[in-house]
């Protein structure tokens, strides 16, 4: 999710609730006043939508936030026992047609978190938010996704944490596995407006019961922190506030011991970062702390602020024999560096080495923005303190064809130098999405290598099905992604990218076994059939903002208009990336 207003960088609620960003570019000096929103935060120019319960002045004050977290938590409070139901994936929306089905389907969301269960084969998705071009929901749902079985599951456990998105959620292992959450925020039905939660929660998962650990002493209330696990603590740095008329940016540092349950603000001696939101943090193999990129903002005069983006690494290491002294070092890698981006996801390789994926460049000059959005995969060794490009070795039935090009008789050896010059690398496509206000998406793909006639490269039919043509499957790219890693397997599941004026969320789970490094594995294919994007209109002021920031309560009324509109616009060619049928379809 990026800034609205001005451009993606100017609201700080709404770019480092996601940003893992380490971009090098210079400071950009960047003016409220620019006339182009960011394409996902459109609904921002609008006038104050009807809250039900707020004042009538057009700018919601924190108390009519906290009024309506209330009023969702007494909604929460209803449930007394926990209710699992097998539902399909999370999709953008609820499908009327399987409303009254035993069978769920749960909400895509951004800004959620991914996590893998220490000790079952399941993936915990929690919170999120959804942006349909009108409206902003927010959830605190629950959904587990089991390995084995390739089934979700939405689970409903009473007491929740109220909803949020942008937190942060760790877990570790203790008492058959704990998953621990801290802060976040709630957006206003029209995104405009934040309340940050400075809570902290854990999901007991054996027993599936949530409570709230209050202790004195912790973090303000904040988004875009990052939280890790550290031994038998959790360690917290920097994030962002935003109020009204202000904002600010952290570079503090706390720990929260498990054991005791009680926090405590670290001072580390040396230089250590400076304030920031949505930097990478991982824990090295030898128990140090990694610290990369990020964004902080300053303004320097009226409506007019200065963003940075951070590329800078910090090492923060324990003392030995000093419990509770740290200190910070400045390193410096080598190596293939990432191109300068946002946005991007992270992961920590079962080697201890940081996994990077995805996200996006973006090119802003007076008014014009471009986004090129990313796929390709890096990692850093903190042993080396180095980069690598993720490289991908294919499938084993392209190894199986060389073996028996190698081994083949005399008498084909022009067939086998035939096939040796057929064969080419995969290409890596890149498409242009031009919206009429002259913003520019760059989509880019990987596709299978190819023939000279267009067909894919083909052998004998035992080989398996790439063989009959089928294209290489790798996600889209996309930033935001979430990531989640299990029995050395990469989880990616959803994200975002801009075509135009569209935000476009993603609900697709893919698979990489990162032992091997060979190939994607897609779980659950995106369905364009289930995107939803309500253009701007006249009597949207008129809808029920409540129910839109709960996240349900749609009409039947709705549902069918909803339908129709799915109607009305021309359905992906088969085989057509839903990314090239956007122009194509856009009414």
């Amino acid at each position: 999710m990026w800034a609205g207003g001005g451009g993606r960088f100017l609201v700080p609620g709404r770019l480092h609730r996601v940003l893992l960003s380490y971009t090098t570019a210079e400071p950009v000096l960047l003016t409220k006043g620019s006339t182009r929103p960011a394409p996902n935060q459109r609904h921002r120019a609008h006038a104050c939508p009807r809250m039900t319960g707020f004042d009538a002045s057009c700018r919601p004050s924190q108390e009519d936030l906290e009024a309506l977290i209330a009023h969702f938590q007494a909604l929460d409070a209803r449930k007394t026992r926990i209710v699992e139901t097998p539902c399909s994936p999370p999709s953008p929306r609820k499908n009327g047609s399987e409303a009254a089905q035993l069978h769920c389907r749960g909400e895509t969301r951004l800004n959620a978190s991914l996590s893998a269960h220490p000790e079952k084969e399941e993936l915990i998705l929690f919170g999120g938010e959804y942006f349909n071009g009108q409206k902003t929901f927010v959830y605190n749902e629950l959904y587990v996704y089991n390995i084995r079985k390739d089934a979700w599951t939405k689970v409903e456990i009473p007491n929740p944490p109220p909803r949020r998105c942008a937190h942060q959620a760790v877990v570790v292992p203790q008492g058959g596995g704990q998953l621990w959450i801290f802060g976040g925020e709630f957006a206003s039905p029209d995104g405009e407006h934040f309340y940050h939660y400075r809570d902290l929660w854990v999901l007991h998962l054996a027993t599936r019961t949530w409570e709230q650990v209050r202790s004195p002493g912790g973090p303000s209330g904040r988004s875009g922190h990052r939280m890790v696990a550290w031994k038998r603590q959790l360690i917290l740095f920097g994030g962002f506030h935003e109020s009204t008329r202000d904002y600010i940016y952290y570079n503090d540092l706390y720990a929260f011991n498990l054991d005791a349950f009680t926090w405590s603000r670290l001072s580390p001696s040396g230089t250590g970062p400076t304030p920031r939101s949505g930097c990478q943090m991982t824990v090295t193999a030898q128990g140090s702390i990694v610290i990369y990129g990020g964004y902080s903002k300053q303004r320097v005069r009226k409506d007019v602020d200065r963003g940075t983006q951070h590329s800078d690494m910090f090492l923060l290491k324990a003392e030995e024999g000093r419990e509770g002294r740290w200190a910070w070092t400045r390193v410096n890698p080598s190596g293939a560096k990432p191109t300068p981006r946002s946005g991007f996801s992270v992961a920590v390789a079962p080697n201890h080495q940081t996994l990077l994926f995805g996200g996006v460049c973006d090119d802003e000059e007076d008014e014009s923005l471009e986004g090129h959005f990313l796929s390709d995969l890096h990692f850093y060794d903190p042993v080396r303190n180095r980069w690598f490009a993720g490289q991908l070795k294919g499938p084993k039935v392209e190894k199986r064809r060389r073996r028996r090009g190698r081994r083949g008789e005399p008498g084909d050896s022009s067939k086998q130098e035939l096939k040796g010059t057929r064969a080419q690398e995969p290409l890596q496509v890149a498409r242009e999405l031009v919206a009429e206000d002259g913003t520019t998406a760059t989509i880019q793909q990987g596709l299978a290598a190819r023939g000279p006639a267009g067909q894919p490269e083909s052998d004998d039919s035992d080989d398996g099905p790439s063989e009959a043509g089928v294209p290489a499957v790798e996600p889209s790219a996309r930033s935001s992604a979430m990531l989640a890693v299990k029995h050395g397997r990469l989880y990616l599941y959803g994200g975002m990218f801009e075509a135009g004026d569209r935000q476009v969320t993603l609900s697709d789970l893919y698979c990489l076994d990162l032992h091997k490094m060979e190939e994607w594995t897609v779980l659950v294919e995106m369905d364009p059939e289930s995107q939803e994007w309500l253009e701007e209109t006249d009597s949207e002021e008129d809808s029920d903002e409540v129910n839109g920031a709960e996240g349900g309560g749609e009409s039947e009324e709705d549902e069918d208009s909803g339908e129709e509109a799915r109607e009305q616009r021309p359905s992906a060619a088969p085989g057509e990336p839903f990314a090239d049928s956007l122009p194509r379809t856009k009414q």
